[in-house]
């Protein structure tokens, strides 16, 4: 095979392994950080160069979560891969997409993405929309000898393509070369992680001139400044925080891929915690995907065997579910055999059409009975008390027509009466009650988005648990709203909306998101792919059309309706623990900076040595920011993640920094105190002021967050008490007198904190997280 020929594009989607190395080896402040080490190994002993270790593992660690990540991804997509019908030596086979040559004769049938360009040789009614592509929803009708490109989907009909244009030359592909790259997926935990780093950036060289000044102005050597100027800037860099935020969202990929959620985006378990509102599709969510038949009602003046034969007709080789349904129902009934030009079905239409071509005329439509018939029409009474009966006990209702009239080129043939009253049963799946219940409690807005009739969906969906439906504005009929301005009235109080057509589906996405909302759109139908591409959040059903699963951010794999209160509890769960160590490093960012330019304008050598730093990080930034990241707890997220973090860490900072620095100072106005034992006084109230910060983030305790504050703070001791480690980390006691001056200090830093915290931050999360909850309800 000749290269170009084949249809698997040259690159492939994500990182390769060599390039997730890379960029987690040689980022910014790998650089910084390394530059800083070399300074500090060639003027210090080794063991200052401790933070070394950590910059290793930062990356290591980096590198084995994506790697991880990357993994179960490909295994995920792998398992979710698109096979397609191809016609190849005279025989039907099904293939990988990536597995089609130039000159293979390609399937289409309805749902399916086009995965080549090329020319339509058979044409069965083919209808395809190009929106993907275009941004035009109006599906187009394809006749044959009509050019496809790849990218596009099947609305009606099926049909087959000529595969002339694949690979990397196809339209979809070379659109989509771009996207093939990483790229990182804006985000407003990104976007808050980049300002801050931003910020450090430009931080890093004023305070490291202002501390090396300040040195030198007070007498210290060339050597002794730069050497203090480096520790001190050392601990400005956040370095472990993006490492903690990509390695919490890559375990979470993990996770989500485990229990059969396959996430595309990286950004999107972000999304999942800001979700407020969700818009679920009934079929294939609160029902079974395959309906089962309940009855077909011939009427009085109509032959059965006449009537059985036309359904048997415009079912003949449907692939959707109601389709298949009647053609199983059918299978041993005595029917005419009636042969005719057929209409496919399409969800934009709602109806199909077969009109006889031997004979007297005759057509034959069967969709939804309001759509088919005119429900004012007196002929029509009798028939739609029937309807009603139906869609009352939850039943899916349609209605098969007949008239003595020719189809017409578009639209529906007059004279139409009922020959048939036909009624299918949805199974309501086992989860679908404990699943609405969680979103409940949650304070989700759950909407419920069909093509259905509203009265059957509203039916269904009292069945499965889902409240509020008993006022008047709760239920609606899609086809009464005429324009945008309508949709945007009637969605916010709207619980079920039938009737909907793909447009509407996506018009009321983008409604509830000009409100304010946080939209996730769930649906395993091609009708909603538009609303899932449109919406802040998609998620699509593995065994749905490839064209929702083509668009969506999250696929559930295994089309487990009950993975989304997991998926929605991880999102949060993320979210929830990146911001508690968000505002740990920050904190220390803070706390270093302030610090760093004390020491300066006081002239004064620098509190601490770099190893001294690496046991205080260490205990207070590094061991808890790691499980903290990890905890289970899964709170409602709330906008204004960097204002929250600010709040606490930007206070906290400067007073175990003012602490921190008044002992210092102290201990060095002591004749009796040394350097060393200033330092050692130092280490010990920005310790214990950094323990109480972990402890005050750590809240509310639990037994594993008890068992970790008791972890560092035991590591603590043994590292200021055994003789070898104190002498390690270069530690010596000052006398009585400054450690109780030390002790007073940290206590006034501490109970500082706390009151800040019980009567500002803390209070305020757990009212503001009721009133939230309240809110949405």
């Amino acid at each position: 095979m000749l290269a170009g020929e084949s249809n698997r594009p040259s690159q492939r989607h994500g990182r390769t392994v060599a390039q997730i190395i890379r960029a987690n080896v040689f980022t910014r402040f790998n650089a910084i950080l390394g530059g800083l080490l070399a300074v500090i190994l060639a003027l210090g002993p080794a063991r200052d160069g401790l933070f070394g270790i950590i910059l290793v593992a930062n990356a290591l660690i980096g590198i084995v979560q994506e790697v991880l990540a990357k993994r179960t991804s490909d295994r995920l997509t792998v398992i979710t891969a698109a096979k397609i019908l191809v016609r190849r030596d005279g025989l039907d086979v099904e293939l990988a997409t990536d597995a089609v040559v130039r000159g293979d004769l390609v399937g289409l049938r309805s749902g399916e993405q086009v995965v080549v360009d090329g020319q339509v040789m058979v044409s069965d009614g083919l209808e395809i929309n190009e929106s993907l592509l275009t941004g035009e929803a109006e599906p187009q009708s394809k006749p044959v000898g009509s050019k496809l490109r790849s990218g596009s989907f099947v609305t009606a009909g099926s049909g087959w393509v000529s595969a002339e244009q694949v690979g990397d030359s196809s339209f979809a592909n070379s659109l989509s070369a771009q996207v093939r790259q990483f790229v990182p997926v804006e985000s407003e935990l990104r976007a808050a992680t980049d300002r801050v780093l931003r910020i450090v950036t430009w931080a890093i060289g004023p305070i490291a001139t202002a501390l090396l000044v300040g040195q030198r102005l007070g007498g210290e050597s060339w050597k002794s400044a730069v050497f203090g100027a480096a520790t001190g800037v050392v601990q400005i860099v956040p370095e472990g925080f993006v490492l903690l935020t990509s390695m919490t969202l890559a375990i979470s990929i993990i996770r989500l891929g485990r229990s059969g959620v396959l996430v595309k985006e990286l950004a999107a378990v972000e999304g999942l915690a800001r979700v407020d509102t969700m818009c679920f599709d009934k079929t294939g969510t609160l029902t079974e995907g395959d309906p089962v038949m309940d009855d077909v009602a011939v009427a009085q003046d109509d032959d059965p065997a006449d009537v059985f034969g036309a359904l048997f007709a415009l079912t003949t080789g449907a692939d959707n579910a109601t389709g298949l349904a009647l053609q199983a129902y059918l299978g041993n009934k005595t029917r005419t055999d009636t042969t005719g030009s057929l209409v496919p079905f399409s969800s934009a239409r709602k109806w199909a059409a077969l009109s006889l071509e031997n004979g007297q005329p005759r057509s034959w439509v069967m969709g939804a009975p309001d759509v088919v018939l005119d429900p004012k029409a007196a002929q029509n009474k009798e028939f739609f008390a029937q309807v009603a009966k139906g869609t009352e006990l939850g039943r899916r209702v349609l209605v098969l027509a007949s008239t003595d009239s020719p189809m017409p080129s578009e639209g529906l043939p007059g004279g139409l009466a009922a020959s048939a009253l036909i009624t299918l049963k949805e199974q309501i799946r086992h989860d679908a009650r404990p699943t609405l219940d969680y979103f409940a409690r949650q304070g989700v807005d759950v909407k419920i988005i069909s093509g259905d009739s509203p009265t059957t969906v509203a039916a269904i969906a009292l069945a499965a648990g889902l409240s509020g439906l008993d006022a008047e504005p709760a239920v609606v009929d899609a086809r009464s709203l005429a324009d945008d301005k309508m949709v945007s009235d009637a969605i916010l109080p709207a619980r079920v909306v039938g009737r909907t057509s793909p447009e509407q589906k996506q018009a009321m996405v983008k409604a509830l998101q000009d409100q304010g909302r946080t939209v996730a759109m769930t649906g395993d139908g091609v009708n909603d792919a538009l609303a899932l591409k449109a919406a802040d959040l998609g998620i699509a059903m593995g065994a749905g059309s490839e064209a929702t699963k083509a668009v969506a951010q999250l696929i559930l794999v295994k089309g487990n309706f009950a993975a989304l209160p997991g998926v929605v509890a991880e999102g949060r769960r993320v979210i929830a623990n990146v911001e508690r160590v968000a505002k740990l490093f920050i904190t220390k960012t803070v706390y270093a900076a302030a610090l760093a330019i004390a020491t300066g304008i006081a002239r004064l050598p620098f509190p601490f040595l770099p190893r001294q730093l690496t046991l205080i990080s260490s205990l207070t930034i590094g061991i808890p920011g790691f499980f903290l990241a990890l905890a289970p707890e899964a709170p409602i997220t709330r906008p204004g993640f960097m204002r929250r973090v600010a709040v606490f860490a930007v206070p906290a900072g400067l007073i175990a920094a003012i602490a921190t620095f008044i002992a210092y100072r102290l201990a060095l106005i002591s004749r009796a105190t040394s350097i060393i034992e200033a330092r050692t006084t130092a280490t010990l109230v920005l310790g214990l002021t950094g323990l109480w910060i972990v402890d005050v983030l750590a809240r509310p305790h639990s037994k594993w967050r008890t068992l970790l504050i008791g972890l560092v703070s035991g590591l603590g001791v043994i590292s200021v008490s055994v003789p070898w480690s104190r002498a390690f980390w270069n530690l010596e006691f000052p006398d009585v007198e400054v450690l109780i001056e030390a002790g007073v200090i940290a206590f006034a830093a501490v109970a500082t904190i706390e009151l800040g915290w019980r009567f500002g931050t803390g209070s305020k999360r757990h009212t503001s997280a009721k009133s939230s909850r309240l809110r949405r309800r």
